[in-house]
């Protein structure tokens, strides 16, 4: 049993500390938030995410799990420590890496023999350098502290089945024993384990981020010219996911990608090579087509509705920026509501579990509904925002009867467009037919062993 300390007990921390105490390590979650931590001690995750909170409150009984806001304490006791702190973008665009300096500096003054720190935000390349450089400039002892590079790939609503099953598992390190450790706590993984330096690690995590938005916005630049010429991109995206080369993932078109790590990361790749005199064109783009997207979207209910918005109501289910999370961080749905309130129109809205964290930001402007029915009342449309399970299976038929006018706008592309117009609503999507849903659909390829 190896002694883990986290600090920074939000998102990535939390789930990380989580994961490794159920897999029989001994575990301190910090954070100086006292607040958080708190609520963590009696077991309430201050975040939604699936199997998060039960699997908190199994170790805390189990006693390999605890939580402190005592960073000192928790370095001195541990021989792991993980990095875990929020790295937000900054006004200029670069990643604010204060946190992550406060913390190299706190383990440095703590430290009390040798440690091995793991650099886990998502942070720009060269990171890991500058918190060894601070961890030396504020230790009195010149006790051996290795600095490695472990990025985390976890995707916000399925984060535990993403820890525990990793594709791969990344190891930035050039030191021996480091590399022995890191191994060691990876053991119970079935996983791919690859060790490079501390810096290509950490370009790994950047690049691997910018690829995903570049899928997303590729397809959505695809459906926007699908729109165009009346083809379906459903058909097209499934045509091209049959090539190995390109695959099925990432590859359905919507609203846009949202959240803090997308964004984040083009920036700071971006920022990486504008210090070093290159552009990178195509990185700007993903970003400016990912942006656009709001605007295709309101184009739509704006040439299904008119341009007279006083006294329309507009239904919006989900409000997250993406499913199975409370997380509203650019959120793409909370960028159509603030152009939508611009327009004068009323929004009724429900999400299962960001309503509280959108009150906040917006008050009482929007009315918060129980259910996905009372959000489309009296609605002159409804826009599905964040493709939550709930929402695939509405009744459109008792949604026709709630509902003041008929339009349908599919901006995750997650509904069935015939159920949609067999109820009597308009069904809009994103680079979808616009001509009568039933053209014949492309057939899945007989393998060699079928034909």
């Amino acid at each position: 049993m190896k002694r883990i300390a986290v600090i920074g007990a939000g998102y990535v921390g939390l789930v990380t500390g989580t994961c490794f105490a159920e897999l029989g390590e001994s575990v301190v979650c910090l954070d100086n938030n006292g607040a958080k931590i708190e609520a963590l001690t009696l077991g309430r995750a201050p975040f939604y995410e699936p199997q998060l909170q039960e699997l908190i409150v199994r170790n805390q009984h189990a006693g390999r799990l605890t939580f402190s806001t005592d960073v000192a304490s928790g370095v001195r006791g541990a021989e792991v420590i993980f990095i875990a702190v929020d790295t937000p973008m900054s006004n200029d665009g670069t990643s604010d890496l204060s946190a992550v300096r406060a913390v190299a500096a706190a383990i440095g003054r703590a430290a009390n023999g040798p440690k091995v720190v793991v650099s886990k935000s998502t942070v720009p390349v060269e990171t890991a350098d500058l918190i060894a450089s601070i961890i030396a400039e504020n230790t009195s002892e010149q006790y051996r502290v290795h600095v490695v590079s472990n990025p985390e790939f976890l995707r916000e609503g399925s984060a535990i089945a993403d820890f525990m099953r990793p594709d791969r598992i990344v190891i930035g390190t050039n030191d021996a024993e480091a590399e022995v450790l890191m191994r060691d706590l990876y053991q119970a993984f079935d996983a791919p384990i690859l060790v490079t330096d501390v810096r290509t690690s950490e370009m790994i995590k950047l690049a691997a981020n910018a690829f995903l938005a570049t899928k997303i916005s590729f397809m959505n630049e695809i459906a926007n010219i699908c729109d165009l010429v009346d083809v379906d991109v459903k058909d097209v995206g499934r045509g091209m996911g049959f090539d190995q080369r390109i695959g099925t993932q990432f590859m359905n078109p919507g609203m846009g990608f949202g959240g803090s790590c997308l964004p984040k990361d083009l920036r700071a790749l971006e920022e990486i090579a504008a210090t070093r005199h290159y552009e990178a064109p195509l990185l700007r783009a993903v970003v400016h087509i990912n942006q656009r997207q709001i605007d295709v979207t309101y184009a739509k209910i704006v040439a299904a509705l008119g341009g007279a918005w006083r006294g329309k109501t507009i239904g919006v289910l989900g409000l997250a920026f993406k499913p199975n999370t409370d997380d509203i961080r650019g959120s793409p749905a909370l960028a159509l509501v603030e152009r939508l309130f611009a327009a004068g129109a009323t929004i009724r809205a429900h999400d299962p579990a960001a309503q509280a964290a959108v009150r906040i930001q917006f008050g009482e402007r929007i009315a918060y509904c129980a259910d996905p029915y009372e959000a489309l009342q009296g609605s002159d449309a409804f826009v599905l925002a964040t493709e939550w399970n709930e929402y695939k299976n509405i009744d459109f038929a008792r949604a026709r009867r709630l509902m003041r006018g008929m339009t349908v706008i599919d901006g995750r592309n997650a509904l069935d467009p015939e159920a949609v117009v067999a109820a009597g609503l308009d069904y809009i999507g994103i680079g979808r037919r616009k001509s009568k849903p039933g053209a014949k659909q492309l057939r899945p390829i007989a393998s060699k062993s079928q034909t």
